[in-house]
C-alpha cells in the first residue's frame, strides 16, 4: 500500500527513500549507467528470456547503477512474457539487492486506472520505481506518487524525433515555455514526496539543458545512447549537477545486443557496459575533478 511516511531528514533537507537508495547505488557501483532490459525474441542469441536476461544482469551488474526492464518487450510474450517479469525483478532484488529496478511502461490514465497501474508496478512485480506518462495531469499520476518509498519519472522530452510533434508546441504570443519544458515545471511543483524523476532523450541535449534549468533537484534518466545516437557528453554537459550528478545515462540495444554469439553475448554485454561506464566517468572527471562525489 502507498506509504505516506518514506521520507526522512539530514540536516535541512528532506530526503526521500527512493532518493536514498538511488545515491547509495551510484556510490556503491561508482556509475550513473542503467542498463535497459528489452528481449526481443528476434535479436536475442538464445531462445529463454529469463536465461538471457539473468545473463545480461549478470555480467553488467558491476557497471551500473540501475536496471530498467522495458515490459512492452515481456507483454508481447503474452501471459509467460509477465511470469518472466516477475522472476526477472525478483532475481534482480535477490542477486543485487542495491540495485535500482525501474519499469519501463510509461502508465498514465484517469486515477482509478492509475492507482490500478501504480498497484501492479509496485506491490506486484516488485518495481522501486516507474516511467508514467503524465500527460493526463497531477491526478492521472498523483497514485504512483502516493507510494512515496518508490520513483516516479515521468515522460518529459522523448528521443524520438516525432516527439517534438507536440512535445516541442508553445504559444509565442504568450511568451510561454515549450510542452516538455512545462511538464518539467510542473514535477517540480508536484515533488512534495521528493521522489519525482524526469525522463529526456539523449538526442536532444539543448531541451535537457532546458529541462535541467526549470527542475534543478529532479533526477534525470536519459534513454537514447547507442542505437538512437544520442550525444553522450552534451547530455552530461546539460544535465549533471554539483553535489550529486543526478543525471541516469540508459543504454539498451547497443549493450545486450553486443554479440549474437550465443557463448559469448553475456561477455560482450559486460564489456560494452564498463566501456561506456568508464566513458562517463572520463566525461565527469572532464566536467569536474571531483567527479561530483560520486564516492562520497
Amino acid at each position: 500500500m502507498p506509504n505516506e511516511e518514506a521520507n526522512f531528514c539530514v540536516g535541512e533537507d528532506m530526503v526521500s527513500i527512493f532518493d536514498s537508495k538511488l545515491r547509495q547505488a551510484v556510490s556503491e557501483s561508482d556509475s550513473l549507467l542503467c542498463v535497459g532490459l528489452d528481449p526481443d525474441p528476434e535479436k536475442m542469441p538464445i531462445d529463454d528470456i529469463f536465461t538471457f536476461c539473468k545473463q545480461i544482469v549478470d555480467t553488467t551488474a558491476n557497471e551500473v547503477c540501475a536496471f530498467k526492464p522495458n515490459l512492452a518487450f515481456f507483454e508481447a510474450s503474452g501471459l509467460d512474457g509477465f511470469k518472466v517479469l516477475k522472476d526477472v525483478v525478483d532475481y534482480i532484488h535477490s542477486a543485487f539487492p542495491n540495485k535500482v529496478v525501474i519499469g519501463d511502461g510509461k502508465r498514465g490514465d484517469i486515477d482509478s486506472s492509475s492507482a490500478r497501474y501504480a498497484y501492479s508496478m509496485f506491490e506486484i512485480l516488485g518495481f522501486d520505481a516507474t516511467t508514467v506518462n503524465g500527460f493526463g495531469g497531477y491526478d492521472s499520476i498523483k497514485p504512483f506518487l502516493d507510494y512515496s518509498e518508490k520513483g516516479v519519472f515521468i515522460w518529459c522530452k522523448s528521443s524520438n524525433p516525432d516527439g517534438y510533434q507536440f512535445q516541442g508546441i508553445y504559444d509565442s504570443q504568450q511568451n510561454r515555455p515549450t510542452v516538455f519544458e512545462e511538464m518539467a515545471k510542473m514535477a517540480t511543483s508536484w515533488n512534495s514526496n521528493k521522489n519525482i524523476g524526469l525522463v529526456v532523450g539523449a538526442t536532444f541535449p539543448k531541451e535537457l539543458a532546458a529541462v535541467r534549468h526549470v527542475a534543478p533537484d529532479i533526477p534525470i534518466l536519459v534513454p537514447g545512447i547507442g542505437s538512437q545516437e544520442g550525444d553522450l557528453s552534451n547530455s552530461l554537459k546539460a544535465g549533471v549537477e554539483k553535489e550529486f550528478p543526478n543525471i541516469f545515462i540508459n543504454s539498451s540495444r547497443s549493450i545486450i545486443y553486443s554479440s549474437s554469439d550465443p557463448n559469448n553475448y553475456s561477455y560482450a554485454a559486460g564489456q560494452a557496459a564498463y566501456k561506456l561506464k568508464s566513458d562517463i566517468n572520463k566525461i565527469l572527471t572532464e566536467i569536474s575533478d571531483s567527479n561530483f562525489g560520486m564516492k562520497t
